[in-house]
């Protein structure tokens, strides 16, 4: 017996050893960061730019793959089966713990196929409406969109965090509003400057500017205290909807069995990216409040994501397409 203990404990120290060398020696090569999410939208912008600035730290290269569709679960399943050696990863944004919620078998699991790597940032949503709706608040919109059950359309991404808000508010506020899922956030957008969509959430600058030219309207934002930006639009708890004071986060994760040194080094390199002046006024821009977390304190904000959002997908009666 303490001759097999003798010799489990020298092959645990063999495989220590040769995890330890691999870890020093990374990385070695360019890594690959999954994005689940279309080109050019806000998380995929955000994740460019944190991956510029953290491949300088780790001296080299990281490398974009846009893998969307399927509520964020395609690119996702493709993470996951990656090899755990540090040079595939993944953003895993608010729709991490949402898909997980809304498909009961996307071909991983969330909690257990991933190891946390580093926390990103968060970021508030707004609702907007387009201009033709002759309604200036919540409520007056409510009150439209009863008196017109079915004529409003609702656009979003599939499996995204504005899925969520806007069939929230259709289940809260009992209103008859047509759902039109899109591949991207970005296409609803289009689609509602060209009259097709009357309703849509989204990040404060990414609308901003058609706010301001009037092409759109805002109505509440989901953060807690009004929005440094846009000061006269008042929060969702405001307008009566504490329901939907839901903001958005996004984060990094490795496959799991990914070696801890390696894990270790890829947050460092994420935490001294967040410290940047630069990368922060560039995040500002996009809406994003810069959250340099530890491994241990991100793993626990995503144990705490993964419990809050099944019974908010389920309330809002939400099935995936």
């Amino acid at each position: 017996m303490a001759r097999g203990r003798s010799v489990a404990m020298a092959f645990a120290a063999l495989a220590l050893s040769a995890a330890s060398a691999f870890a020093q020696s990374y990385p070695s090569k360019p890594v690959k960061m999954i994005v689940p999410f279309t080109p050019g939208s806000p998380v995929d912008v955000l994740a460019r730019l944190a991956t510029q600035h953290a491949g300088t730290r780790l001296g080299q290269t990281i490398v974009i793959d846009n893998r969307p569709g399927a509520g964020t679960t395609i690119g996702t399943k493709v993470a996951a089966s990656a090899d755990p050696d540090g040079y595939t990863i993944l953003v895993a944004a608010t729709s991490f713990a949402i898909s997980s919620a809304l498909y009961p078998n996307p071909g991983y699991d969330p909690a257990r196929s991933f190891a946390p790597v580093a926390m990103l940032a968060r970021s508030p949503q707004v609702m907007v409406i387009a201009p033709e709706v002759p309604a200036k608040t919540v409520a007056e919109f409510v009150a439209y969109a009863k008196a017109n059950p079915g004529k409003l359309n609702f656009g979003f991404g599939l499996g995204t965090l504005p899925q969520i808000l806007g069939e929230t508010f259709k289940a809260v506020t009992k209103t008859d509003i047509v759902s039109i899922p899109y591949k991207g956030g970005a296409q609803a957008i289009t689609d509602m400057l060209g009259g097709r969509i009357q309703m849509n959430f989204g990040t404060p600058p990414t609308l901003l500017p058609l706010i301001q030219q009037g092409k759109i309207r805002a109505l509440a934002v989901t953060t807690d205290a009004r929005y440094r930006d846009m000061p006269d639009v008042p929060t969702m708890t405001e307008s009566g909807l504490p329901q939907l004071a839901l903001t958005f986060s996004a984060g990094v994760v490795a496959p799991a069995g990914t070696p801890e040194p390696i894990l270790d080094t890829l947050n460092a390199a994420f935490r001294e990216a967040l410290k940047s002046p630069e990368l922060t006024a560039s995040m500002a821009k996009l809406g994003f409040a810069p959250e340099p977390r530890t491994r241990q304190q991100y793993a626990t904000f995503l144990a705490d994501e993964m419990k809050k959002w099944p019974p908010i997908v389920q309330a809002s009666g939400i099935k995936a397409e």
